[in-house]
């Protein structure tokens, strides 16, 4: 994986492997360079979930299986799953929050794109001190009001 130089990695990366693979198991691709995030979403037709994946203690603890359970069932689905690891892919994290428009830099969040553009926000503010059944009905509001 290309790093420039000045770009250091806050954790070990093997220690994140289990966190990683917490989204990657339910076919999240991991966008780790700018250029990815750019291919995955900027003029990508259809809907596309991006999640904020983040060390972060019990926010990004409730945050992974809130996703999967939202994403449980046969409810509507984004076209495209997407993850970007804050404070690891930093370039990737940077350039996934270009699209956020309107909103403050947040891990882990949770964000729903249509054809490019923000249709929906969980932050790192609605996430903390929930539990994820709770994020979870919130995020699976939003897939059925833009997924379908």
């Amino acid at each position: 994986m290309h790093r420039p130089l000045n770009q250091t990695m806050m954790y070990d990366e093997r220690l994140l492997v289990p966190m990683r693979q917490e989204l990657t198991r339910l076919g999240f691709a991991e966008l780790r360079t700018a250029a990815d995030v750019d291919q995955a979403i900027r003029d990508t037709p259809g809907t596309t979930l991006v999640v904020v994946n983040s060390v972060c203690g019990c926010s990004a603890r409730n945050a992974r299986p809130a996703v999967a359970m939202a994403l449980e069932g046969e409810g509507p689905k984004p076209a495209q799953l997407t993850t970007v690891f804050a404070g690891q892919d930093v370039e990737a994290t940077e350039r996934a929050r270009s699209y956020f428009t309107g909103y403050a830099p947040s891990s882990p969040s949770i964000a729903l794109l249509k054809d490019g553009a923000i249709v929906h926000m969980i932050e790192r503010r609605q996430i903390e001190g929930r539990a994820p059944q709770a994020i979870a009905a919130d995020l699976r509001t939003a897939l059925e009001q833009h997924c379908t």
